[in-house]
This record gives C-alpha cells, sequence and structure tokens, in this order.
C-alpha cells in the first residue's frame, strides 16, 4: 500500500524523471532533424577540417591571384621606367645627331635598337608642326596608329599592355614636347609654340618572361601556402581527434540514455577540458543508472512486480512512477467517497479510462452468507453474471478467486476456472480475476476480460492494476466496516427491523416522495395488548420471542416498499406508502387479525396476544410529518380506551384544541 505522505515525492521524482527524458529526446531529435536534412550526421571533425580546408583555398586563391597582380604592376611599372629611359635616350641621340648634322642616318640607328634584347619595335614618328616644316620624313616615320595621334594631340605619354589585360606585349609611347629651356632649345631648328609635341617614340617589348616569371612566383607562393595550409590541417586534427572521439561517444551514450541504457562510458583522453567533461559524464551516467536502478526497485516493490532488465530503464521508471502517482492520487479519491459503491464506480472509471478495458466485472463478497453480488459490469451497475455461471452468486466457493484467495490468470490458462462461460472462451476471450483482499480474506472480486489480441497489453497493465485494488483494499474494508455500523445503528438488533433512528434520518426522504409523487402516505403506530404481564409472568425471554414473531407477521403481511420499524418497547410503526387512510386500514384490520390468530408456542404453554393499531394520513391529516406520526399515536391510545384489540384512524376532535404534538 502506498501511504499518502510519499505522494510529494513520487510527484517530484516523476518530474525529474520526465525532464531528464525530455532532455535525451530532444538531443535524438535532433539528430533525426539532421539525418532529414542532410541524409547523415557531419561530424565535427569533417565540419572543422572542410571548414579550414575552404578557408586555405580561399587564402592560396587570394594571395596567388594578389601576386600575379602585384608582379604584373611591378612589371608594368618597371617596363615603363625601362621604356621612358630609353626615348630619352634615342631623344638624346637623334639631337645630338641633328647638331653633328648626322641625323639623315638615324633609320640606322633605329633599327639596331630595335636589335636590344627585350625590344620588339623602335620607331619615331612626327608631329604635325615638324612635317609641316621639314616633310614626311623617313617610311618608318609615317606609320602612325591612333595612340600615336593621340600622344602627339595630348602631350601626353602613354603605356600599357597590347592585346587586352593578358597581352604579351608592352607599349610606351613617348612625346617629344618643344622646350626652350636647358641645354638645347628646340626653337632654334623647329617652328613650334612652347609644350607642342614635335613628334614621339614608340617602343615595344614583349613581357613573355615577365608573365612566366609571375606564374612561377604566383604557383611558388601556392606551394609554401598549401604546404603549411596541410600542415595546418594535420596539426588541427590531431588536436581534434580527442575532442571529436570524445564527443561521438558522448552523442552515442547519450542516444543509448534515450532507449534506457546508461551503461555507456566515455575514455578520459587527457587532462584538459575534454578529459573533465568525459570525467564528469562517466559520472553523471553511473549516479543516474544507481538512482534510477534503485527508484527502479522501489517502485517494483510497491508495484509488487519484478522489473524488466531488457526494458528501458528510464521510461519504465518514470511511467512506473506516473502511475504510481494516479494511483495515490486514487486513492485521495477514493477515501473521500461516500459509499463503497462510489468506490466501485470510480474503480471501474479507472478501468475503462487508464486501462482501455471494455469487458471487466465486479463482484462483492459476503463471506458470512457465503454469496457473491454484481457490483459493476462493464462499468454499469448490474444484477446479473456475464462472464461466469449464476451458481457463484448463491454459493461463493465456487468462484475460484474466492475458495483460493489468489489470482486467477486465464490468459495463458483459460481452462483454469471452471466457472467461466465456457461459450465466451470459444470465442477467443480471455481472463484475469484478482482478489481485493479485506481482513485476511476475499472481499471483492475483480474480473478483467480482454480478446486473445490484447493479451500482452493486459499482462503488462496488471501490475498497476493490482496496485490500485491493493489501495482500494483498506478503503473499500474501511467502507464497508462503517456502512455496517450504521447500519447496525439504524436497526433494532433483536428484531432486525428499522429503529427510530432510521425513522429521523429517513423521515425527509419520505416527505420527498410523497410530494414528488402526490401520492399519500399511512403512518399506523401497533402495540401488544397487555404485554408487560407477558414480561412479568413468563420472562423477557419470552417476551422477546414474542416480539420476533411479531416482526415476521408484520413482514409477511407488507409490501417490500413499505417500512416496519420498531417504535420502543412493545410499540410498531409500519409506514404505508402510496397509500391512503382507506386502504391501510384494510391492511390494518389483517395484520390486527393475523395476530390474534396466531398461538405463540413458548415454553411451559402457548399464549395469544392481541393488537391495538392506531393510524393517521399524511398529507390528508397535516402537513408535518411528526404532526402525523404524532396523531396516529393518539389514535393509538383511541384504541386502547375503546378496549383494545382493534383498529382506529385518527379523527380532528382527537386532538385537544390548541395542542401540540
Amino acid at each position: 500500500m502506498i501511504p499518502t505522505t510519499i505522494l510529494d515525492p513520487l510527484v517530484r521524482m516523476q518530474r525529474r524523471l520526465g525532464a531528464i527524458g525530455h532532455r535525451l529526446r530532444r538531443v535524438l531529435a535532433r539528430r533525426a532533424v539532421a539525418r532529414r536534412r542532410g541524409g547523415r550526421i557531419v561530424r565535427l571533425q569533417t565540419k572543422t577540417q572542410l571548414a579550414l580546408l575552404v578557408v586555405m583555398l580561399i587564402m592560396t586563391l587570394v594571395i596567388g591571384v594578389s601576386s600575379m597582380a602585384l608582379l604584373r604592376d611591378f612589371s608594368m611599372r618597371s617596363a615603363a621606367e625601362h621604356t621612358r629611359t630609353a626615348a630619352e635616350m634615342i631623344r638624346v641621340a637623334l639631337t645630338e645627331a641633328m647638331l653633328n648634322g648626322t641625323i639623315d642616318r638615324r633609320a640606322s640607328l633605329l633599327q639596331r635598337l630595335g636589335e636590344v634584347h627585350s625590344l620588339e619595335e623602335v620607331r619615331v614618328v612626327r608631329g604635325p608642326l615638324v612635317i609641316q616644316q621639314y616633310g614626311e620624313g623617313l617610311p618608318l616615320e609615317t606609320r602612325v596608329d591612333r595612340i600615336d595621334r593621340r600622344v602627339l594631340a595630348t602631350g601626353t605619354p602613354y603605356f600599357g599592355v597590347t592585346g587586352g589585360l593578358l597581352g604579351s606585349e608592352f607599349r610606351a609611347t613617348i612625346p617629344y614636347v618643344a622646350e626652350s629651356r636647358g641645354d638645347v632649345n628646340c626653337m632654334t631648328c623647329h617652328v613650334a609654340p612652347q609644350g607642342a609635341a614635335l613628334g614621339a617614340v614608340t617602343l615595344t617589348a614583349s613581357m613573355d618572361h615577365m608573365k612566366t616569371l609571375g606564374i612561377a612566383t604566383a604557383l611558388l607562393l601556392v606551394l609554401i601556402v598549401g604546404f603549411f595550409a596541410a600542415l595546418s590541417m594535420y596539426f588541427l586534427g590531431r588536436l581534434l581527434r580527442p575532442l571529436v572521439e570524445t564527443t561521438a561517444e558522448i552523442q552515442e551514450a547519450a542516444s543509448r540514455a534515450a532507449e534506457g541504457d546508461f551503461s555507456q562510458r566515455v575514455k578520459r583522453r587527457g587532462n584538459d577540458e575534454i578529459g573533465l567533461i568525459a570525467t564528469d559524464f562517466n559520472h553523471m551516467s553511473r549516479s543516474i543508472t544507481t538512482k534510477l536502478t534503485e527508484i527502479r526497485g522501489h517502485v517494483a516493490q510497491l508495484v509488487q512486480a519484478l522489473p524488466d532488465p531488457r526494458g528501458n530503464l528510464l521510461n519504465d521508471t518514470a511511467e512506473t512512477v506516473s502511475g504510481l502517482v494516479r494511483v495515490a492520487q486514487f486513492k485521495q479519491a477514493i477515501e473521500e467517497d461516500q459509499s463503497t459503491e462510489e468506490v466501485v464506480l470510480r474503480i471501474g472509471e479507472v478501468l475503462r479510462q487508464e486501462f482501455a478495458l471494455e469487458h471487466f466485472s465486479i463482484y462483492a463478497v459476503d463471506r458470512e452468507r457465503k454469496t457473491m453480488r454484481v457490483a459493476l459490469v462493464d462499468g454499469m451497475p448490474a444484477e446479473s453474471v456475464r462472464w461466469c455461471s449464476p451458481d457463484i452468486l448463491e454459493s461463493c466457493t465456487i468462484c475460484r478467486v474466492v475458495r483460493t484467495g489468489h489470482p486467477i490468470d486465464g490468459l495463458e490458462q483459460p481452462g483454469l476456472c471452471r466457472a467461466f462461460d465456457g461459450q465466451a472462451l470459444e470465442e477467443g476471450m480471455r481472463y484475469l480475476c484478482i482478489p481485493v483482499i479485506q481482513s485476511g480474506g476475499v472481499g471483492n472480486v475483480v474480473q478483467l476480460v480482454v480478446p486473445a489480441g490484447e493479451v500482452a497489453r493486459l499482462r503488462a497493465a496488471r501490475p498497476l492494476v493490482g496496485a490500485y485494488l491493493r489501495e482500494a483494499a483498506p478503503v473499500l474494508q474501511a467502507k464497508a466496516l462503517m456502512a455496517s455500523l450504521r447500519e447496525s445503528s439504524l436497526n433494532d438488533t433483536l428484531t432486525g427491523l428499522r429503529n427510530r433512528r432510521f425513522l429521523e434520518e429517513y423521515s425527509p426522504t419520505l416527505v420527498a416522495q410523497s410530494r414528488r409523487r402526490q401520492r399519500p402516505m399511512t403512518l399506523m403506530m401497533l402495540d401488544l395488548d397487555y404485554f408487560k404481564t407477558v414480561n412479568d409472568t413468563h420472562g423477557h425471554d419470552v417476551g422477546d420471542q414474542i416480539l420476533r414473531e411479531l416482526a415476521g407477521i408484520l413482514r409477511t403481511h407488507l409490501r417490500e416498499s413499505d417500512l416496519v420499524l420498531r417504535y420502543g418497547g412493545e410499540e410498531f410503526l409500519v409506514i404505508l406508502v402510496d397509500t391512503g387512510a382507506d386502504a391501510a386500514m384494510e391492511v390494518a384490520e389483517k395484520i390486527r387479525g393475523a395476530v390474534e390468530q396466531t398461538v405463540f408456542k413458548v415454553s411451559g404453554g402457548e399464549l395469544r396476544k392481541t393488537l391495538s393499531v392506531g393510524l393517521a394520513e399524511y398529507p390528508g391529516d397535516a402537513q408535518a410529518f411528526w404532526q402525523v406520526l404524532k396523531y396516529a399515536d393518539v389514535a393509538l391510545y383511541a384504541a386502547k380506551e375503546r378496549g383494545r384489540n382493534r383498529v382506529v384512524r385518527f379523527e380532528a376532535q382527537m386532538w385537544p384544541s390548541g395542542g401540540e404534538y
């Protein structure tokens, strides 16, 4: 039996177990979501290495592209400076040739310059002012293109790669600007304004060797970065391996824990934070295993069932504790019920709602009379047996549960109990009968009936059903005892009839019924004539015998719906429901005549007694029940005064004017 004092600890235990299960279910849910999204879970090490690889590739690409761009820019700047220097040297050479009078041999100079290594072409073009002054010049000097014209027009030098961004030739077109300052005065030989472009020199150099050098440099940088990237990934992998392996083992342990297996342990791989995590996780797993095993053992004792060693430790324990909490709440509820009937109905609700059982019967056993009574069938109050032989109602020892005092398992052995309905067995029904022990004996029998396909489900629910019934047993016993005590307080121990206390409690119900049905009822007061002489002459034993026999006569001549009470001493009260005074007079005469004709056999002889009866009608004679009772008593005294052995109906003149009842 579960003490009420452990209800709160059970509730707290249930919440803790539920929280643990919720966390583990969240872990598994995240794994399930990952599987649905990606098909598989990406390991931490793989994710880290992939991220590092992507970073290294991007860095390598950036370094390679940047190095090539920087080398190209450097090459362009170097080529520009070199061509600027070469152009200046050509200008100086041409100027000296003009001063020395050898300008007509400038074609040879330009041809030899064009044969210089890395120079593809060297040519000079005349500006419009020089052409106007000196003519077209050499054929080489007449090849003017778009860039030449732009440089001559603007006086701004041009440096660039021909053939686009990836072209293989560098071109420099540098103007010769007329100046009058310095060692050489251009105005001496040329007719041109200050700053005008007299001509331009175009130098074209191959950049193949620069491109080759740039690509080789970029590849070298990429190889160096790649080497260090691979080295970093290797050392990072070694650094992450303990973390990844520990994480994988924790994940596996959490997965098993969600299934109730807390035996998985995590290997400690160092003295850092990862090692501490492994140690703490193992300690937590051992603590949970120890506590859950201890809790499951205690719970198994409470439900009187051996735990399944292969079952889910967490779920099984949580479900059982949750069930025990409901059992404790059930006990609190039935303790507040008023009668055994309410408790039985509540048991039926539990069987139907919590265990989803459609077919069951609850019997009440009367061990003194060796009989049984049907209290509930399939959740409804009933009087007839459904699943067993009706003979068990007349002789409870036919019921195997009552006879043996222990459960009868007809789930695996259907033919174990001969009293179970054979036709139901042929239809595939199976049964489990559980005794509810009260005061060392069977007080109730709970019979659970299921189809053969639900045997496993009922077998799994059996321990918890037993826990409910064990909690209900003392409550049923206490309420049955209280009902018995109350019943005895409302009955006369000598005659077995109801007593005056019963009338005091039940009279409001009688009045309410009479008013609701709008039917009268008649109260008859009966008194044995000269009964005191019987006690004085023959003794109280004979008097008690006569009173018991009179009670039997009254029961014989009255309906089951009528009430017979021993009002006190030799006075009896009969309440005829739904009966007026005229019909009651006939009943009273029959009773009086029966008593008059009865010969009471007593020790030492025979006795005859007579009966006086007074009656009054409710609500015909008065609107108050107790006033009608007083009127019946007044009529009884009138019968005594008129010579006894007669029936007298109350009349208004019998009650004194202004009298109180």
